[in-house]
């Protein structure tokens, strides 16, 4: 296959996959167009399989770890975890809206944080709708908070997003210097976010709420929190030691697991569920796609635009381009074919990038999946996402947020530094 050919066919497919995962037709899995094209970009030469073989050897280990993240997550939610979270949110919020969006932020914040933004998305919003339904407050502030936070608070610790995985693997740092780095940004562009909220939603949050008939305090599974915190320091400790996290996020899913299996809490049939076995399929599949545009052309375009350096202009340039590229071909895409690009220039160029993919999909609805399954839930629930609204809070909390996070980084570069 001459080089044009090449060039037109990977853009066609990438375009293909991209809104086929937007759309879903036929209820599809994203699997389903995505698999498909990497077999025939394969087949045609337009990426050498052994090319392709060595792409999905490198996300390998990422998407099997995104596979016990999700299945931790389920087993969370089976032992009740999330509606402690409501009750609680509930019962805290005493019938003060404002007081429940700064709950949501702080459970949303730590949700996605620590169990990923798809724990977020999936198990937290049906949790806030129930919530903000019992205490006959308006639901649109605490969702829309759900949605922006899946993106936005996925940026301090390598297992909170599929893009941080990617981008540790790149960075070459270790878990805690990576979490140490990203922190500032973190609280940076939640706080940016929050302040946003408030205004945008000052008539939502002005209309008032009733506090709940029962104030019983909720019961906190203790078992799935001790747990939790356990895989959170096994992953400081394999990184200390140098193995690989993914062994401290199986550790605690097979804890649960077991747990769950012997109180008929879940069942195999549950477990492979949870793990999201198309999705994975389709991360790997874009991978190749994605790796054909890159090696067909997309890498020598985007070197013309690439800034070499980690200074605060630098960063900002690469965290603007990340923000639109995300925007343009969604955000795991974008962090596929900025990586190799930016990774030559140090941690900081990385990190750069992720604070432009993770922050930057919450202007546009095709920026990131976590927001298409998002739009999903709330459609189920009989609510209404406007394109308009979406987008004009998105005009009002991705630049500023993004520059207070690539801000915040700046500075935590400078003091801690990222070898």
């Amino acid at each position: 296959m001459n080089t044009q050919l090449a060039e037109t066919l990977s853009a066609v497919l990438l375009v293909l996959v991209l809104v086929c995962a937007v759309v879903r037709p036929f209820g599809w899995p994203e699997a389903v167009v995505a698999v498909p094209a990497a077999g025939l970009l394969i087949a045609t030469g337009a990426i050498p399989l052994d090319d392709a073989l060595d792409e999905v050897e490198r996300l390998g280990p990422v998407v099997g770890f995104l596979a016990a993240v999700l299945v931790l997550a389920q087993l969370c939610d089976d032992e009740g975890l999330f509606q402690a979270c409501g009750a609680w949110m509930a019962r805290t919020a005493a019938g003060r809206p404002r007081r429940l969006l700064a709950l949501v932020f702080m459970a949303a914040s730590a949700i996605t944080a620590v169990l990923s933004l798809d724990a977020t998305v999936v198990l937290l919003t049906p949790v806030v709708f129930a919530t903000a339904a019992r205490l006959g407050a308006r639901p649109r502030p605490h969702v829309y908070a759900c949605t922006h936070l899946s993106n936005t608070a996925s940026l301090l610790l390598p297992v909170s997003n599929l893009t941080n995985l990617l981008a540790f693997t790149a960075s070459g740092l270790s878990f805690t210097r990576f979490a140490a780095l990203m922190v500032l940004p973190w609280v940076a562009a939640i706080a940016v976010e929050y302040v946003v909220f408030r205004r945008f939603f000052a008539s939502d949050l002005d209309a008032g709420a009733q506090a709940p008939v029962d104030a019983e305090p909720p019961r906190l599974p203790m078992f799935a929190l001790v747990t939790v915190a356990c895989t959170l320091a096994g992953f400081v400790l394999t990184s200390v030691v140098g193995v690989d996290p993914a062994w401290a996020a199986l550790g605690g899913a097979l804890t649960l697991a077991v747990r769950g299996l012997l109180r008929r809490r879940t069942t195999p049939r549950a477990l492979l569920a949870a793990t999201s076995v198309p999705f994975l399929a389709f991360v790997l599949a874009l991978g190749v796609v994605v790796q054909a545009v890159v090696d067909n052309g997309l890498d020598e375009a985007l070197g013309h635009l690439v800034p070499e350096g980690s200074g605060l202009l630098e960063l900002l340039a690469l965290a603007g381009l990340a923000a639109v590229l995300a925007n343009v071909i969604n955000n795991l895409p974008a962090v596929l074919v900025l990586l190799p690009l930016t990774a030559p220039s140090g941690p900081g160029a990385v990190l750069a990038v992720l604070l432009g993919v993770n922050i930057g999909p919450n202007l546009t609805y095709a920026g990131s999946l976590a927001t298409l399954l998002w739009r999903r839930i709330v459609h189920a629930h009989e609510g209404e996402v406007e394109l308009k609204e979406f987008t004009r809070l998105g005009v009002y909390a991705v630049p500023a947020s993004l520059g207070a996070a690539v801000l915040a980084l700046w500075g935590s570069l400078a003091v801690i530094g990222g070898g």
